[in-house]
């Protein structure tokens, strides 16, 4: 290790593992897109975007799950591709674009709920624009601050943050069941599931939308150097918090749909908050509104914890800025690399609009992280012959094989724009890095 502090603790249960998975994936996200994908897809057949992005993340959990418990360091897809791919051959490429892009779009996730954050909370004070942006600045700071403590103390944090997460969409669940209208939930036109080409383009859309609420399920793969027992406890906090958001997100899907009317969803800001208030009153909203923006800081917690552990993970391989490699002297933290993506957060809450955020940020990741690590975990098993793995994902290589086609068609569906700046991003990330190995003379010019 190049640091000269101390190795990073292993502190985090399977409980601490999974709370942090599973408050990472609920963000503002399930509250923010319900409006975009009932409008994209015209009607309350919407449930099938949020079922095709659970099994889009069941089944590339699948492949994070084999790699997780093969290669439980810190950084996750960084030592999964520089492994995967050979460490000193094509390894090195992927590894370096994965820090590229983890560079630029992580700090936009954690933008993307802070203004998120910002612009729900209106539902509770007129807030102008720009006190929004003063507001998402300030809760990044305020992020950076609560993880700036010894790892033990943050899965403690991360338990807290999970009861009000689960507790929030358990209610909603429970207010939706006792007024379930049937009529309002499967109320489809006699055309909404002519599987058309139209329906698949439009689905496609669509999840691009419910996926983004579903990332994060990967999450304890980046903390795999401070997970106890992580050959058992990556695998199964994968798929627990895969499993369970996927069956709280179509209940209170379902609960939605069936209280109140889908043209009424398409068209509103605060669905969540409208969807209460129905049911309970507007004091009843208010608290509501309240657990949601609750929801949004656990999610950017447990983000940003796990994102300052990738370029910490590339810096003590040697391939990112040394100073990335520090730990607290004390608490045994990444220091410098959470006030890094921190500070960049802020600086990005403060110059962009949640509209832009989304796509971008799918687009930037789905080509080295997602399908790369699909395509990885197919060429690790080859090159490790009969080799014993601590998990085997079922029906290999069928869930890697399925994972790559569907992050493709994803890829596909956010847009041209998207489409054309994501292969920018990582052909000027290909650049940087032969121009940055031609003056290091490492692979593939070394002597």
């Amino acid at each position: 290790m190049t640091n000269s502090t101390t190795h990073l603790e292993r502190a985090l249960g399977l409980k601490e593992a999974t709370s942090l998975n599973m408050i990472d994936m609920v963000g503002i996200g399930p509250f923010i897109v319900v409006p975009m994908v009932v409008k994209t897809m015209g009607g309350p057949e919407a449930i099938a975007a949020w079922v095709a992005g659970a099994l889009l993340a069941l089944i590339d959990g699948l492949v994070w799950a084999e790699l997780g418990a093969s290669l439980p360091h810190a950084g996750g897809s960084y030592s999964f591709l520089r492994e995967s791919y050979g460490e000193q051959r094509w390894g090195k490429l992927m590894s370096f674009l994965f820090i590229w892009q983890t560079m630029i779009q992580a700090p936009l996730v954690i933008a993307s709920g802070a203004i998120g954050f910002a612009q729900y909370a209106t539902y509770l004070l007129p807030l102008d624009s720009l006190t929004q942006k003063c507001i998402s600045a300030a809760l990044v700071a305020v992020l950076v601050a609560l993880l700036y403590r010894r790892i033990g103390t943050v899965g403690k944090m991360s338990l807290f943050l999970w009861v009000g997460v689960v507790s929030t969409i358990a209610w909603l669940i429970w207010g939706g069941v006792q007024h379930f209208d049937a009529k309002l939930a499967f109320g489809y036109s006699p055309h909404a599931w002519d599987f058309s080409p139209a329906f698949f383009i439009l689905l496609g859309q669509a999840t691009v939308q419910t996926i983004y609420t579903y990332l994060g399920y990967y999450n304890v793969c980046h903390l795999g150097g401070e997970i106890k027992n992580p050959e058992r406890n990556i695998p199964r906090a994968i798929l627990l918090s895969i499993i369970g958001i996927g069956v709280l997100y179509l209940a209170m899907q379902l609960s939605i749909l069936g209280t109140l009317s889908w043209r009424e969803i398409e068209d509103s800001p605060f669905v969540v908050s409208t969807f209460v208030e129905r049911m309970y009153g507007s004091g009843a909203a208010t608290v509501a509104t309240g657990m949601i923006l609750w929801i949004a800081f656990a999610s950017l917690f447990s983000a940003l914890l796990g994102y300052s552990r990738i370029p910490y993970a590339a810096a003590v391989d040697g391939s990112f800025f040394a100073p990335f490699a520090k730990l607290h002297p004390t608490k045994h933290f990444p220091h410098v690399s959470l006030l890094a993506l921190g500070g960049t957060a802020l600086l990005f809450s403060l110059l962009f609009r949640l509209s832009d955020v989304i796509s971008a940020i799918l687009a930037m990741r789905i080509l080295v992280q997602f399908m790369g690590q699909a395509v990885g975990v197919m060429v690790r098993r080859r090159r490790m012959g009969g080799g014993s793995l601590p998990f085997s994902m079922p029906l290999y290589p069928i869930p890697a094989l399925l994972a790559f086609v569907a992050w493709g068609a994803i890829f596909l569906s956010t847009g041209r724009v998207f489409i054309v700046g994501g292969i920018a991003a990582i052909s000027l990330g290909i650049i940087v890095f032969f121009v940055r190995a031609r003056l290091k003379r490492s692979w593939p010019f070394a002597t």
